[in-house]
């Protein structure tokens, strides 16, 4: 930007980026909004969405992403579109910029709900294969609706007058309005990030018309419903009243009223099936205890037959115990009356053996004493042994030097072959 001689001079982008930056401060989108006809609705890339808002005599680009598109949009709805005005730069192009959008009338509303609801249930958000049962007697309740609403009080009515004890924990929201979605959003998050969560979350509020109900009809809403990890029960309006988030909660309640019928239930249903099972467990049991009665009779009865057959055979097996005891008493004594006769009679064998025995050994004897070799020596005899032990017989067979050791009576004579001879030649020794 320059100036020259009082006249501002802009770039075109810079021209561009002054337009931009006073059409924004002009439109605050906060108090302003364009309300129109869809037309050529589309989607690129899967993230960027365009659509012309028209009326009967003009027309106006709109650009938002898909992250930013929180209802669903087709050709012919009527909408509400909050945002600010630009004209971009690079195809000097003039557009919305679309911070948040708003159903406006039923035709539109009902459109919405259809198509959220077809998408919803492609995606199985609705199957009842996902949907959890309830508990049977909670001890907490987390209550997400505007503790001014009548549908506040009488689900709180409705919950005393059933079942007592239990506690509530209460998120106040908007039920309706612009910040509605938000705050019920926030309450699910809130809930399920509880160090000690309630057992089972209610959502409701009173009837009304498809603006009313609009928040309950919202993805988002719909989205806080299924990633709860906690039980959800959606109770909105009267019985022909339907949204988006009855279809993805766990259980859907008619009414607020029937809300609390239904996470609770009814003490006096309950005291009448506790009577109720306590006089048919009393005429069980005591038809219990006649069969057993009967039962431990008859086994009584088998159990004396048992034990009288028992005794008997037991006195028989007495009996015959005592005649073999005594058999065996007499076999006993015949064997020992054998046993002594021929343990006799091996005695006397054993002691003539015995007596045969010596005599032979002494005989053995005086003939060992007349052979034994020292018995020769005394007669003046002597034995020869070389080195080795062995007996000498042959003078031949010793060599002159050979050292030999002589056996006499009383001794033993060592000596030394001085001269070899033969045949008959005296042994000289030295």
């Amino acid at each position: 930007m320059r100036t020259e001689e009082g006249l501002v001079i802009y770039e075109v982008s810079e021209y561009l980026q002054y337009l931009n930056e006073t059409l924004r401060a002009i439109a605050d989108q906060s108090r302003l909004a364009i309300e129109g006809e869809v037309s050529s609705f589309s989607i690129a890339q899967g993230k960027w969405v365009r659509f012309d808002l028209k009326d009967a005599n003009g027309l106006v680009n709109c650009f938002l992403t898909t992250y930013q598109l929180k209802v669903p949009l087709e050709d012919g709805m009527k909408i509400r579109v909050y945002g600010y005005p630009k004209v971009y730069e690079r195809y000097g192009k003039f557009s919305i910029t679309v911070q948040r959008i708003e159903l406006v009338g039923e035709g539109a509303l009902r459109r919405a709900f259809e198509l959220l609801k077809q998408k919803l249930e492609r995606d199985g958000w609705f199957s009842t294969e996902r949907k959890r049962p309830l508990p049977r007697f909670p001890e907490r309740i987390g209550l997400i609706t505007s503790r001014e609403a009548a549908a506040c009080g009488d689900f709180l009515r409705i919950l005393g007058n059933r079942w007592s004890g239990v506690l509530v924990q209460l998120a106040h929201v908007q039920v309706q309005g612009e910040p509605s979605v938000r705050q019920i959003v926030s309450a699910f998050r809130s809930m399920n990030a509880l160090a000690r969560p309630p057992e089972v979350i209610v959502l409701t509020r009173g009837g009304g018309s498809m603006e009313d109900l609009a928040a309950f009809n919202s993805l988002e809403v719909a989205r806080a419903i299924f990633s709860s990890r906690i039980p959800v029960v959606v109770g909105v309006g009267h019985e022909r009243d339907e949204t988006i988030a009855d279809y993805v909660a766990d259980v859907r309640a008619s009414t607020p009223t029937n809300a609390a019928e239904l996470v609770v239930p009814d003490r006096r249903e309950i005291l009448y099936a506790i009577s109720l099972s306590s006089t048919r467990m009393s005429a069980a049991l005591m038809h219990a205890v006649r069969e057993q009665k009967q039962r431990l009779a008859h086994a009584r009865s088998r159990l004396e037959a048992y034990v009288r057959r028992s005794l008997s055979a037991i006195q028989l097996l007495t009996s015959e115990f005592h005649a073999a005891a005594r058999a065996y008493q007499t076999a006993l004594r015949l064997r020992l009356r054998e046993t002594d006769r021929a343990a006799g009679i091996l005695v006397a064998h054993m002691t003539r053996r015995h007596r045969s025995w010596q005599e032979r050994i002494v005989q053995q004897q005086r003939l060992l004493k007349n052979l034994d070799p020292k018995a020769v020596l005394c007669r003046g005899y002597a034995m020869v042994f070389d080195t080795k032990c062995h007996l000498v017989r042959d003078p031949a067979l010793v060599d002159a030097g050979t050292a030999l050791t002589v056996h006499l009576h009383k001794g033993i004579l060592p000596v030394i072959v001085t001269k070899q001879v033969r045949g008959q030649d005296a042994l000289p020794l030295s």
